[in-house]
């Protein structure tokens, strides 16, 4: 009738056997997967969902439109990049008002010498719904720009070349590659990782010689084992050119002479298990950065001559258990060191021959990182510097006086003061007695009397480590009296090798457990309101507050998941699609009763129940390839014919879009507005 609620969706129910190696399980949503994206039944679904949100938020989207205006309109449309300097050419990016991609441009000399355009993104993205760069290499003469470029966000890139002596952009490409290459020092040859068709996996190492048929390009390399992930790239020395082979837990490199018309590559160190390595080049020596004998990493050095003997490595930064080597970057004068100490991202500086010293800062919670630094005759270190109060800023620093130069803070247009918000880093003691980190901020006056409203975030996967990082959009739920909290949970590398081991294979629970031991700590603590508690994580972390959902979901009052990898048993089954075969060592290999029993007893989509749920919001796209739109649709449909309350559950799938969203700068920010407009809703919150 008319003026009634209409109703959600349903999905039919079509029983659908899954087979395993310990039984076939049945699956009544597996209708939904379409590979080819062209199922009417399939898309007519995803259509009357995107429908029912837009229904079921009609009354939020003022509200909506007013915090996207608020977000957008805290950010300067005409910035630009630092520019950096590379063979007598200052290079930046920048965006032009009103545009939603970035122009590529550099300058010859001196920053104030004319511009000259690489590519302005606009215009290539002028005819695509989606449309993103992923990455830019100019070859050693400067002459010829090679990029790579990906028009429907299902993270198969095209190679394109651009002759930057007469502007023109040459067609056509070369389609289905990973995003990064690498220029040869013959000004001619470029190294790209070509994808295998079915699985998406980039597998073949090619290399192309500018304005000759792809058809003709030689294969360099071709990667048989499908638990690897290969890629290309460059010394910062430009002498050599490497193929990085990298697993879970090992790693393999092998380097070749730039200069070399052959391109012949050599083996550095076959791949062990449980060895991982990663390679520099300076002088006569490479720079190692190795897990050998050390968890949590140490720098070695290794002569070139003979770099496959273990036994003649030097170390030149010990083993420290309570420091975990990230990464690295090599200078004439020194090594910079990226690090992860008492849960935080710093920089240390390890001068040639001398003392190891830190990188200060006096926030509680911070992160540093090493920035562009192209040049290994300098004294300068460039690094970037957040904290959930201070904008991204991007510093010189002088080794050997200690002077910090700031060149850049991200602008924050409006009314905005750092000193108006607070920031905390509190450790909560988990169930089972571990210390899990929690970074906080939240606006100046904020009462700590256990009324405010909180929105926790995690990951805790990959050993990927959650920065406490500045957002300007977040500023709109921090000035509408939220705390933000990210529980730096089991399963990333906050707190070294060891804290990644605690949250991956059979011991994945820690991630979900320590999330909810945060959530109940901090409401104890009073920070924040029992029954205004909300939880958002986006596809490992859409995992992980799937599994909250399941595990604790009397905790939230609601949950935003983002293009959640829900659907664990089912996916690592399928060797036919990206992130499963060489994805075993972090979630398990199904193959393996003890693995697929483990994955089975927390995969979100398998363990829903007949239970009261919170409010759910449920993000994915079309043509996502890292985590297939299909995982949450089902998880979604099933939800619906479970759930025992009335709490809203909505799916919003973005029909243009990949893993990453939208790709414009203004557009992405038209999810956050929605997101947050979904918390606010539930609040009852409309200002």
């Amino acid at each position: 009738m008319p003026g009634m609620k209409q109703p959600a969706p349903v999905a039919a129910i079509r029983p659908h056997p899954v087979p395993s190696p310990h039984g076939t399980r049945i699956d009544p949503y597996y209708w939904l997967r379409d590979d080819e994206r062209e199922d009417p039944d399939v898309l007519s679904y995803l259509a009357a969902e995107n429908a029912y949100v837009e229904r079921e938020l009609a009354d939020a989207k003022p509200l909506e439109d007013r915090l996207f205006e608020e977000i957008v309109g805290r950010l300067q449309q005409d910035d630009s990049s630092v520019p950096f300097l590379l063979r007598g050419y200052w290079y930046y990016s920048r965006f032009e008002t009103g545009h939603e991609h970035p122009v590529y441009a550099r300058r010859r000399g001196t920053l104030d010498a004319a511009e000259e355009i690489l590519l302005d993104t606009n215009r290539l993205a002028a005819e695509h719904e989606y449309y993103q760069i992923g990455a830019l290499a100019v070859s050693p003469n400067s002459d010829w720009l090679a990029f790579s470029e990906d028009i429907v966000g299902r993270r198969q890139y095209r190679l394109r070349f651009k002759d930057l002596r007469s502007g023109e952009l040459h067609d056509p490409g070369i389609a289905d590659i990973e995003p990064d290459l690498a220029w040869a020092n013959d000004d001619r040859t470029v190294l790209y990782v070509a994808k295998d068709p079915e699985t998406l996996l980039g597998l073949y190492v090619k290399k192309h010689l500018v304005g000759t048929d792809a058809k003709h390009d030689r294969l360099v390399f071709e990667q048989t084992d499908r638990s690897f992930y290969t890629s290309i790239e460059k010394s910062k020395s430009e002498r050599y050119l490497f193929i990085q082979i990298e697993s879970t837990v090992a790693s393999e490199w092998h380097y070749a002479d730039a200069a070399d018309p052959q391109l012949e590559f050599r083996l550095f160190l076959a791949q062990e298990r449980d060895h991982e390595y990663q390679l520099e080049h300076l002088g006569d020596r490479f720079i190692v950065r190795s897990n050998w004998q050390a968890p949590n990493f140490r720098i070695m050095s290794a002569p070139i001559a003979a770099h496959s003997e273990r036994s003649g490595w030097t170390e030149i930064v010990p083993h420290r258990a309570d420091t975990f080597v990230e990464d690295f970057e090599v200078f004439d004068e020194f090594l910079a060191l990226s690090l992860r100490n008492g849960g935080l991202h710093k920089i240390s500086i390890k001068p040639h021959g001398g003392d190891e010293y830190w990188i200060t800062s006096d926030e509680a919670a911070y992160s540093m990182s090493l920035g562009v630094n192209p040049e290994s005759k300098t004294p300068l270190l460039r690094y970037t510097y957040t904290s959930l109060t201070t904008p991204t800023s991007v510093f010189d620093f002088d080794t050997r006086s200690g002077e910090k130069t700031l060149l850049k803070r991200d602008p924050v247009l409006g009314v905005f003061d750092p000193a108006q918000y607070l920031t905390e880093f509190l450790f909560v003691t988990a169930r089972d007695g571990a210390r899990v980190p929690v970074s906080l901020v939240y606006r100046r006056g904020t009462a700590r009397d256990g009324t405010a409203p909180l929105l926790q975030y995690a990951y805790g996967a990959y050993g990927i480590s959650m920065e406490p990082a500045f957002s300007s959009a977040r500023l709109s739920l921090l000035d509408r009296g939220f705390v933000y909290a990210i529980a730096h949970v089991r399963g990333g590398q906050e707190l070294g090798r060891a804290w990644y081991e605690a949250g991956r294979l059979t011991h994945k629970m820690n991630s979900f457990t320590d999330f909810i031991d945060v959530t109940h700590e901090l409401v104890e603590r009073r920070y924040a309101a029992r029954d205004r508690v909300f939880a958002m994580g986006g596809s490992a972390g859409g995992l992980l507050v799937g599994a909250v959902a399941n595990l604790a979901p009397q905790a939230y009052r609601g949950i935003v998941a983002q293009v959640p990898f829900v659907d664990v048993v089912t996916t690592m089954l399928d060797a036919g699609i990206p992130l499963t075969t060489n994805e075993y060592d972090e979630w398990g290999n199904p193959d393996q009763r003890v693995h697929y029993d483990y994955m089975l007893a927390y995969s979100p989509y398998d363990n829903v129940r007949a239970q009261a749920y919170p409010a759910i919001l449920v993000t994915t796209g079309l043509w996502d390839s890292q985590v297939q739109y299909y995982e949450p649709a089902k998880w979604v449909a099933k939800l619906r014919s479970l759930k025992t309350d009335d709490n809203l559950l909505l799916l919003h799938t973005d029909m243009d879009a990949g893993h990453g969203g939208k790709s414009g700068r203004f557009q992405r920010y038209r999810e956050i507005a929605k997101e947050y407009a979904f918390i606010l809703h539930e609040l009852q919150i409309r200002t």
